[in-house]
Order: structure tokens, then sequence, then C-alpha cells
């Protein structure tokens, strides 16, 4: 019978356990050393369960993958980064490899970093139009598909992967926006987890737009399809609407991109409450109308909105410290109502004479 332990306990055997606190002591990481412990305990209860050689074939294929992909990221850990999903099979002449192309130059010349799977068609665009500084490729070894495109090729911002769920956490963990051009499965899988982990609240808060060509009809038709299967059906909700946004504006698109950072940069959980950290601080009518219009998202009987200052632990972990801040008991359930709160943020004005701190 498997195992039932929590790794954040330990092993259960009192050797192993004073055992693996003595190599994370010799590894010599003097941060997150609990993590590090729990790690290794998931190991050792792996090879203690009998398990199957292909699952740890599995598993440590996975855990390689995952720790090459955080190094490449790393060091652009501070950098705003697009993640740009679209077909491989997008020609260079086509009208969707110009749109992806113009895009990725915009947001680039703005500071920000581009991501794609790294290889033939819409990724190549993205890459292209971003310059190989600016670029961050996530490739996925395949039998019948070429390698990464030449504008990431033997750059060190490219990793490679086996699996396609490691590949997926890597394009979208480290990103502050998504656009997707037409493309094939892939693409319509990375576009469905997407607005899954935005709906479930998996995922930050993020603007995602669907890119077409003027004239184009597939995220329409698509866009018909969640209408009239998912909507009319109530397999999900009017307001869920809310998380994409379909366009066949480059220029539409890059401001959907930089309106959603406007005023809002990050938010944080502190002490049970919801903090959003804004660059625009709303004034005290401001905060007062968000108990009338989004009062639907608060946890009954737990307060309302109020505008607070850093905590101890973002003080002591220098985390924003600059900004305003927006606090409230959120309900953890409403994320579209949370994108429309944090769109309705980004629209307000800043008070006359107030002191504003910078992007």
């Amino acid at each position: 019978m498997a195992s039932a332990r929590n790794p954040a306990r330990g092993t259960g055997d009192e050797v192993l356990d004073a055992a693996l606190r003595k190599v994370v002591g010799l590894i010599g990481s003097e941060t997150n050393r609990d993590l590090v412990r729990e790690i290794l305990s998931t190991v050792v209860l792996l090879a203690q369960e009998d398990q199957d050689r292909l699952d740890l074939k599995i598993t440590s294929a996975a855990l390689a993958e995952m720790r090459e992909a955080f190094g490449v990221f790393r060091p652009y850990r501070h950098s705003q980064k697009v993640t740009m999903f679209g077909s491989a099979r997008t020609r260079s002449d086509d009208p969707l490899y110009v749109q992806a192309r113009e895009l990725a130059g915009l947001v680039a010349a703005e500071g920000w970093m581009v991501v794609t799977g790294a290889g033939p068609g819409i990724m190549a665009a993205g890459m292209e139009g971003a310059g190989r500084q600016q670029s961050i490729g996530v490739n996925i070894r395949l039998p019948f598909e070429q390698g990464a495109n030449p504008f990431i090729a033997d750059d060190p911002k490219l990793v490679e992967m086996k699996y396609f769920f490691t590949r997926k956490l890597m394009l979208v963990k480290e990103s502050d926006a998504y656009v997707a051009l037409p493309g094939g499965f892939g693409t319509l899988d990375e576009t469905f987890e997407l607005l899954t982990l935005l709906q479930t609240g998996k995922a930050m808060p993020a603007p995602l737009i669907l890119l077409d060509v003027p004239g184009g009809t597939y995220w329409a038709r698509w866009l018909q399809f969640v209408n009239e299967e998912v909507l009319a059906h109530g397999l999900i909700s009017a307001v869920d609407l809310g998380m994409f946004r379909i366009t066949d504006s480059v220029a539409t698109a890059a401001e959907e991109i930089f309106g959603f950072y406007r005023s809002y940069d990050s938010l944080r959980y502190v002490g049970g409450r919801l903090v959003l950290r804004l660059r625009v601080a709303p004034s005290d009518c401001d905060v007062q109308e968000l108990d009338e219009t989004f009062g639907d998202i608060l946890v009954p009987g737990r307060g309302g909105f109020e505008l607070v200052g850093p905590s101890s632990a973002e003080v002591a972990e220098h985390d924003h410290v600059d900004l305003h801040r927006l606090a409230f008991p959120f309900d953890q359930l409403s994320l579209g109502r949370l994108r429309q709160l944090i769109d309705h943020l980004n629209g307000l004005d800043p008070p006359e004479g107030s002191d504003q701190p910078t992007a």
C-alpha cells in the first residue's frame, strides 16, 4: 500500500530524516532549507514505495528539466515578459506571421521580453520581432519537427524539454501577458489551459489577447462555439469572457498588455486579505465606491476595501514597498470579477496633488 506520509513532515524515519538534515547542511544552501528537505524527502519516499521504473524516469527527467529551465529564466526574473502561442506551420509570408512579428517588436521596444516555444512559424515570428537579446525559448523535442528557430538557436536563453507539461509550466510561470494567434491542437490546448488557470486563480491575473488578422475568422468562430456550446449551457459564467480579448489590431493588442499594468502591478495575500499593489492610489471616494460596486467579491462580515501600507513581511523582503496597496477579504472564487476590479482600478485618475510612484 502506498505511503500517505507528508514530505513536509519528513519521511517518518528518524534516522533518515536526521541524515537528510545533514545532507541539506552539506549542500550549503542558507535559504529555503525546509523546501530542499521536502524535495529530498519526496525522493526517499518514492524509493521506498518501489515505484515502477517508468514513473521514476518521468520524475527524474521532469525535475532535471525544471532545474535547467529555472536556471535559464533566473537572470531575467524581474523583466516583464509576454508569451506568444501560435502555429508552427505559419509561413513567414503569412499575414499572421507579420502580426506576430510586429507585436513582438512593439513590446520589446518597451523593454519586455518575448517567450515562445522556440520552433518555427508564429514562434519564430515572435523572436524575430523581439530580437535575440529580448527572446527566451522553451523548445519541445519532437521526432517530426525541426529544432529551435534560427532567431534563438544556440542561445543561452534557450531550453529544450521532453515533456509538454514541464514546457507549458515554463511558458506560463514567468510571464506577465499572453498572446495566442491561430494554430492547431497545441495552440488551442495552451489557450484553454491558460483560461482554466486564470479562471481558477492558479495563474496570476494577466492579459490574454487572441490575435487574428483583419478579416480573420479563427477567434470569432472560436468565440461563437464558446458562447453557443459552453456559456449557453451554463458551463462557464458570462464574467469569464472578460479574461481575454479578441482583436485583429496589433496596436490594440499592445494597448491591452500595457494598459493592464497602468496602475496594477501585482498581488499578494497578507493576513488573510488579498492585497493589490498599485501605481495609482484610489481616492477615499473611489475606495468607498468599491464597497458598493465590488462588494459581491468580499467575504461577508470581514470588512471591505481599505488602503494600507506594506506589511512587515513585505518590508523584510523588500517586496514592492514603494507601491500603494488596496486590501480586502477576497472570497477567492470570483476571479472574473477580480479581473473587472483590476480593469476598474487601471481606469482611475490619480487624485489631485497626489504623489504617485513611477512604473
